[in-house]
């Protein structure tokens, strides 16, 4: 079925209204004669043109706004021969006159001013029509292109979590086989888990949670007591979709620059919260450590992926939630260090 669209169809009608009484004024004052006969000549013309051509574009070219090739060019001449007579022949029942001219120069003249307009006109509606249609398209693009990135950075981030335990694996091996059988367990569960969900752009938060809680006790095997946490999530926010893999770089990043150069380790608290925003309700994630801390806490390694957790999450906020999202790090004054995600929400179940 043809897509009707009125609002068009009413402001195309309306400028083809605006257009026709400027003709008609320019005629008055040419002397071609009273304002009231030239208008009703030149609205019958110009009002019967845009609905033919209007009404036959819906038809012939659903979808796409105007029919191409040589069915174009068909229906605007359509349109304008139509207009042409139907329009003269209600000049001339308002008129009263029996000539059929829409003014004393004669019907080649009138003619001509009709075809000039009506083709004028016509080629101001196809290049908006153009115009909108090629935005739609390009809208489009940047949708599909913003979800292959997407699709690339999730790809890229289970490998990396996955060579950061493979490389604490390799290392227990050697120095304590019994925790190197438990960490295994835990990881063989974990990409069970991982590997059964969908790839889908977003998930709920609660799995989110529930896939931290698998990589924190697969680090807590590792490292023993020195490793402490701490998952709060609302009941009302465990619903809310968020990227998947969003919050472990956070997590790792933590416990890499964070627990791990600490003798005594340290405790990691994952909360979500909200907070109302200058647009609307706001998510806030956060990820606390009591760790080094910003200041003091050793460079990062040329080791692969020593960079890679925190500007994968900047892309992939970037790339859903545009300049609406903000990953920001913040030493705390207790000592440690805060990562907060925050974006938008349109609505957040109370």
């Amino acid at each position: 079925m043809p897509h009707f669209d009125a609002r068009s169809l009413l402001r195309h009608g309306l400028t083809t209204a605006v257009f026709c009484c400027a003709i008609a004024l320019a005629l008055t004052v040419s002397g071609q004669g009273a304002w009231d006969v030239q208008l009703a000549y030149s609205l019958g013309i110009g009002l019967v043109s845009w609905l033919v051509i209007d009404l036959g574009r819906v038809l012939l070219a659903p979808g796409t706004g105007w029919p191409h090739g040589w069915r174009g060019g068909v229906l605007i001449a359509a349109g304008i021969a139509t207009g042409y007579v139907l329009g003269s022949v209600i000049g001339n029942a308002y008129s009263g006159s029996t000539q059929h001219l829409p003014h004393q120069h004669g019907a080649m003249s009138a003619l001509v001013i009709t075809i000039a307009a009506g083709a004028g006109i016509s080629f101001f509606f196809y290049s908006q029509s153009q115009a909108r249609h090629l935005q739609a398209h390009m809208a489009q693009a940047q949708r599909d292109a913003a979800e292959a990135r997407l699709k690339l950075l999730e790809a890229q981030l289970e490998p990396h979590m996955l060579f950061n335990t493979l490389a604490n694996l390799r290392v227990l091996v050697a120095t304590d086989p019994p925790r190197a059988q438990a960490m295994l367990d835990h990881l063989i569960a974990y990409l069970r888990a991982t590997l059964s969900a969908s790839r889908a752009t977003t998930h709920p938060l609660a799995d989110e949670f529930e896939r931290l809680r698998d990589y924190l006790e697969l680090m807590a095997v590792r490292m023993g007591p020195r490793l402490a946490y701490q998952l709060d999530l609302p009941e009302g926010l465990r619903g809310v979709d968020v990227p998947p893999l969003l919050l472990q770089p956070l997590v790792e990043n933590a416990i890499r620059h964070g627990l791990e150069p600490q003798v005594q380790g340290g405790r990691i608290t994952v909360r979500a919260s909200t907070r109302p925003g200058p647009t609307g309700t706001l998510l806030v994630l956060e990820v606390h450590d009591t760790g080094a801390g910003l200041a003091t806490a050793p460079p990062a390694s040329d080791a692969p992926g020593s960079h890679f957790g925190l500007a994968q999450v900047r892309e992939r906020l970037a790339t859903l939630y545009g300049t609406t999202a903000t990953l920001d790090l913040i030493a705390a004054s207790a000592g440690g260090t805060s990562a907060t995600v925050t974006f938008s929400l349109k609505s957040v179940t109370p």
